[in-house]
Parts: structure tokens; sequence; C-alpha cells
């Protein structure tokens, strides 16, 4: 239960200090949704059409936009604050549960030394994500070929069921691996060593926490895009920011669990004994 949902707990009593790393990073991966394809498939969907050609199953399920320059700039402006700011609150949620400081003094030293490492995993998890998409879209695009609707609709949900784990399965490799660079010091290969031990031990309950989290996602963006433009990327940032902060501070959470760290945010701190 803590891997799954230790990370929302930090978060409930730590919202005010963690929530301003989000709301940068959350405001572009909203504008990098869509919008347009979205609605269009999802109201063609729910009506009985529930087929698409190849490039609009990619452009529901790419961060990466294509429809238009604006929509590639927000995609890059995407990754690229996806990058920093998590680079500031790992730093800061790092040092809160190490000495038990809610401060920002000496997390934007943080920008300097760990930047670089946050943007290749971001950049990891970006490129993996997008060939996800894009074997997705094509074999929904197949699917789609078949004539019996209801057989479409089975096999679309059962194909991005699937997917979906498949997914989470691989982006448990390297998900402990910038914690643990953080708090050990280790070079790229020893810490990806490392923390793709500590993770194995938790592997499924982390798979299933992510589930959880992408059920949500769906979901919400799925009954959004049945909304004007604006109240979707409005309500979208929301759970944009939400996620952002659960993916960050769970990474903390469970290299601290399973690398049996005390946390000082919880344990009474050595400065009030």
């Amino acid at each position: 239960m803590r891997v799954i949902f230790g990370h929302w707990k930090y978060i409930a009593k730590n919202l005010w200090y963690v929530l301003p790393f989000a709301i940068v990073p959350a405001v572009f991966l909203s504008l990098s949704l869509d919008y347009s394809a979205i609605s269009q498939f999802l109201r063609a969907f729910f009506t009985g059409q529930p087929r698409a050609d190849f490039l609009e199953y990619l452009r529901v399920w790419s961060f990466v936009r294509f429809d238009t320059w604006v929509g590639a700039i927000y995609s890059v402006l995407a990754v690229a604050t996806c990058a920093i700011f998590m680079t500031l609150m790992l730093a800061f949620v790092e040092k809160h549960m190490r000495i038990g400081k809610r401060t920002i003094s000496g997390v934007f030293a943080q920008l300097g030394t760990l930047t670089l490492s946050t943007l290749a995993v971001t950049l990891a998890y970006v490129i993996l994500y997008e060939i996800w998409a894009v074997v997705l879209a094509a074999l929904l695009f197949v699917v789609a070929q078949i004539r019996v609707t209801a057989l479409v609709y089975v096999l679309i949900c059962l194909f991005v069921a699937v997917g979906a784990y498949v997914l989470l399965y691989v982006a448990t490799f390297f998900y402990l691996w910038l914690p643990c660079r953080q708090v050990t010091g280790f070079g790229t290969y020893d810490a990806f060593l490392y923390s793709y031990r500590l993770v194995l031990g938790v592997r499924f309950k982390l798979i299933l926490s992510w589930l959880l989290s992408f059920a949500v996602l769906i979901v919400a963006v799925g009954g959004l895009a049945f909304l004007p433009a604006y109240v979707f990327h409005l309500v979208a940032i929301l759970f944009f920011a939400a996620l952002f902060l659960a993916f960050g501070v769970r990474m903390e959470t469970v290299y601290f669990m399973t690398d049996k760290l005390d946390r000082e945010d919880i344990l009474k701190s050595y400065r009030e004994l």
C-alpha cells in the first residue's frame, strides 16, 4: 500500500510546498494534447464509428503534436519544463526526506548537477512513450480494417489495456535511477544496476499504481473531450499537475522505502531531539 498510495500522503501533507513545481509543466503538457483529434475520435467512437486512419490514431495518443507549429513548440516546451521543474522538485523532496527541512535553499544548486540527468530520463520516457504510441496506432489501424464493428471495439480496448501494461512494465526499468544518482552519487551504470535491483521487489505494485493513474487520465481526457477546448485544457492542467507531482514524489518515496533509508520528514528530526 505504501508503494501505491504513500506518495499521495506526502503530497497531501506538503501540497502547497510542491504544487508550484508542477504548474508550468502541467500547462504545457495540457497544450501538448491534440484536442481536435481527441475530440473528433471520441465523438465518433461513442457513436458507433471506432475506425480511423493511422495518423488520426497517432494524434490521439501522442504527446508530440504535429498538427501545427505552435503545437510542436508546446511539446518541446513540455519536455524542457518537465526536466527543469522535476529537477527542482526532486531536490526539494529529497532534502525534506533526508534532513526534514522544507526550504528551497540549495535546491537551485541542483540545476547544475542534476538537470542533464533529469533531461536524459525525460527524453528516454518521451521516446519510449512515442514509440509505444506509434506501435499502438499501427495496431489500432490494422484492427480498424475488420468489418465486424463489435470486434473492433473489443480489440481496441484490449490493445490499449495490454499496451498500457507493457509500456509501464518497461518504464520501471529506470524509474529509480534519478533518486539513486541523487542520494548515492553513483555513476550512470552503477546507479542503473543498483536502482534496478531495488525496483524488482516492488515492480508490480509500482505498475499497479501507474495503471490507476493512467486509467484516471484516460477517463478524464475522454470525458473532457466533449467539452469546449478551453475547458478541456484548463481541467487537463489540474490532472497533469497531480500526475506530475505523483510521478516525481513517488520516485523519492519508493526509493527511500526500498533502500531502507530513514525519512526525517516522518521521523522526529534530529534538530528536535
